[in-house]
């Protein structure tokens, strides 16, 4: 393949060499930075054209910038902002995401509102906006980034659970619709992964405990974890890549466990 970057090349990830996306477009949500980021990245490394979504100008343009994609600011809040996005998206990442950590009690309502909006109904309104083109072209490919929290739930999180749960219930929905299309719809869960929002938690949590970040990920974050380590987002952006591979295509309304061991545990 003739890679279409300047030196240093971006490396596809591992196990992916069968995936050519040269000729599929891709659409990335939350992608200047975190797993989104590393999701544009790996899905450009084999191929695709990459339209890198977030709220970040600066960020959405350093990353289209070294991938050679194309970078769009849109707040996912605003319903407007999802239809100026380009819908001829063969492959479509959901991976914007925010966090609010609040006992039930004490929870803001306009704050578990907006989580709902950016981490089901963006996705809800981005599948309706691009899947016409993936049913014609009866090919597609929708990845959703939900999270272990998609599967179980932790106390203080109840935004951010829901949310996931209800991402999985539409990924299950789109799965189902478009298997006459040749669209697969899936969930990758990973645990807790390195990305800023995690790193603040870390260092949140480390503040209003009085421990250090290392105990802060062994004995709060990563307790259920019989792995004790993060994992990092290039570890989920290869699954999402691989999703997109020629061996894959019966895989289809499933969620993805990329949680150390959490579920089993």
């Amino acid at each position: 393949m003739t890679s279409k970057f300047p030196p240093p090349y971006p490396t596809p990830p591992a196990g992916t060499a069968s995936v050519d996306l040269r000729e599929r477009v891709a659409l990335v949500t939350g992608g200047g930075s975190g797993i989104g980021r590393a999701c544009a990245v790996a899905l450009a490394a084999l191929g695709a054209t990459v339209h890198v979504v977030d709220r970040d100008a600066e960020a959405a343009k350093a990353v289209a910038d070294t991938i050679g994609g194309q970078a769009h600011v849109a707040d996912l809040a605003d319903p407007t902002a999802i239809t100026a996005l380009p819908a001829g998206i063969d492959v479509l990442v959901n991976s914007a995401g925010l966090q609010h950590v609040a006992a039930i009690t004490d929870f803001p309502p306009e704050r578990f509102t907006l989580i709902q909006q950016v981490m089901v109904t963006a996705p809800f309104l981005l599948l309706r906006h691009v899947l016409p083109h993936m049913y014609d072209r009866e090919w597609g490919r929708v990845i959703n980034i939900s999270s272990v929290h998609g599967l179980r739930a932790s106390a203080f999180k109840s935004a951010y659970v829901a949310a996931k749960h209800g991402l999985e219930g539409l990924s299950k929905v789109a799965a189902i619709e478009g298997a006459p299309y040749g669209v697969t719809s899936n969930c990758i869960n990973p645990g807790y992964v390195r990305t800023p929002l995690v790193e603040g938690q870390i260092q949140d949590q480390a503040a209003a405990h009085g421990i250090s970040a290392g105990d802060v990920l062994s004995d709060v974050l990563l307790t259920r974890s019989p792995l004790k380590r993060l994992i990092e987002p290039e570890e989920v952006a290869a699954a999402a890549v691989w999703l997109c591979g020629p061996h894959t295509g019966y895989i289809t309304g499933a969620s993805i466990p990329l949680d150390g061991g959490w579920g089993a545990n």
